[in-house]
């Protein structure tokens, strides 16, 4: 007699028969969307511009670079006609960094490669450091020359190197630690103000603090981050301050 076939049991599911290591589709979908740098910046909180913030926030710093262009040869010629040796490497490194920040801001932002965009975010915001150290070597070693301004020449460039390397070293560390940094480094000058007052002309104080103060209202924007296109306005108010300290410097300094 021939044996009947076991009966399955009564509350059998088809979740009995998965294998051990199985995943549904569901869970490959998940997994796939989950890479490296997204689930970082979920761990820490972090987020994601979206394709119009990346637009906007790459057409203005692409037109800050264009800007650092045109600056070069302003500046450039200046210093061979009105200055030395000195004017010109001060005009040299304050338009490479300036020219160095936009351009590795618009490349952040312009590229869509994941691993391009965390390698071009690490150049940017170490840019910002050196265009800021940058933009201060003019007024150290020409205006405040002769009244301790390779002092602060120093002090600036060390504290830039610093957030440099707490930008290659110390990825994701608190926003709040960057614009600190970012506003030790832009308002250092106060501390030689009466040497500035004395050497400078009114006009050129006034091109020079107006742009310090559109930087530092541009770092309220920059760690309002998760807030939609604050990082935009960010970028408005950094390009506003670039222009006024620029007109300083050209036609006040070198």
């Amino acid at each position: 007699m021939s044996e009947q076939p076991t009966s399955l049991p009564t509350s059998w599911t088809p979740s009995q028969f998965k294998p051990k290591n199985a995943r549904t589709l569901h869970e490959h979908r998940h997994e796939a969307s989950d890479t490296p740098a997204s689930s970082e910046n979920k761990k820490h909180n972090i987020r994601e511009y979206t394709l119009g913030e990346e637009i906007f926030n790459s057409v203005t710093h692409g037109v800050g670079a264009l800007l650092a262009i045109a600056a070069i040869p302003i500046l450039v010629v200046h210093a061979v006609q009105d200055g030395g040796g000195i004017y010109l490497f001060a005009a040299l490194v304050y338009t490479l960094t300036m020219l160095l920040e936009y351009t590795m801001s618009t490349l952040y932002h312009a590229l869509a490669t994941e691993k391009a965009k965390r390698v071009f975010k690490v150049l940017d915001h170490s840019c910002i450091y050196l265009f800021i150290a940058g933009t201060y070597t003019p007024f150290c070693l020409i205006t405040l020359g002769n009244a301790g301004g390779i002092y602060l020449c120093i002090f600036v460039w060390a504290v830039a190197l610093a957030g440099v390397a707490c930008e290659a070293f110390w990825v994701f560390r608190p926003r709040w630690i960057s614009a600190l940094l970012y506003l030790l480094l832009g308002w250092s000058v106060v501390a030689f103000l009466p040497q500035l007052i004395a050497n400078m002309e009114t006009p050129a104080l006034w091109l020079l603090a107006i742009g310090g103060l559109c930087y530092t209202v541009g770092c309220i924007f920059y760690v309002l981050k998760r807030i939609p296109y604050m990082h935009s306005i960010f970028h408005i108010w950094v390009l506003l301050g670039s222009v006024l300290q620029f007109l300083a410097i050209a036609l006040y300094v070198i």
